[in-house]
């Protein structure tokens, strides 16, 4: 079967369109066949609003995501796979999804299990629990946490920072 992860991201683009907010991705600059600008990378994780006003030529594909976007009054054409899209959330209030981070070698990083096995481990169900930044015991989200600068959040997923 194909992967989920377009289909969900393309959903919770729209569900963000439909209750006008801006929807924003995250996307793990590392990840192999990453085109997009590295001058506004903060810890390995680029922050992109893709809003209508924002972008141009948006495709949201199964395999990758491409649209035009100005990044400091410099139109520049972004391209990534889907596989690094790490989350979608709103600017709003941080409302969103965040996907599992995949395991992949670094450049110059010995492989240290096969294309099967990493597969296998890609296809595990995982549990992401509540959103970073989100109290249990408070009804409103408090919107993403703001990156430490350590690279990771206290249980090593990602950390998401609020733009605006």
């Amino acid at each position: 079967m194909t992967s989920t992860k377009p289909y969900l991201i393309r959903a919770i683009y729209e569900w963000i369109l439909d209750n006008d907010m801006t929807p924003h991705l995250v996307v793990d600059v590392r990840y192999p066949g990453v085109q997009a600008p590295k001058e506004f990378v903060e810890d390995e994780r680029l922050v992109l609003n893709l809003s209508p006003s924002a972008v141009r030529s948006l495709v949201l594909g199964n395999e990758q995501i491409e649209f035009n976007a100005r990044f400091g009054g410099v139109a520049r054409d972004v391209f990534f796979p889907v596989e690094a899209v790490l989350g979608i959330f709103t600017r709003e209030n941080g409302q969103g999804m965040v996907f599992p981070e995949l395991a992949y070698p670094l450049p110059g990083e010995p492989e240290i299990a096969s294309d099967a096995h990493l597969e296998q481990e890609r296809s595990k169900p995982r549990s992401v629990g509540r959103p970073r930044g989100m109290s249990p015991s408070s009804q409103e989200p408090q919107g993403p946490k703001l990156p430490s600068g350590k690279g990771k959040g206290k249980a090593g997923g990602p950390t998401l920072k609020v733009v605006k």
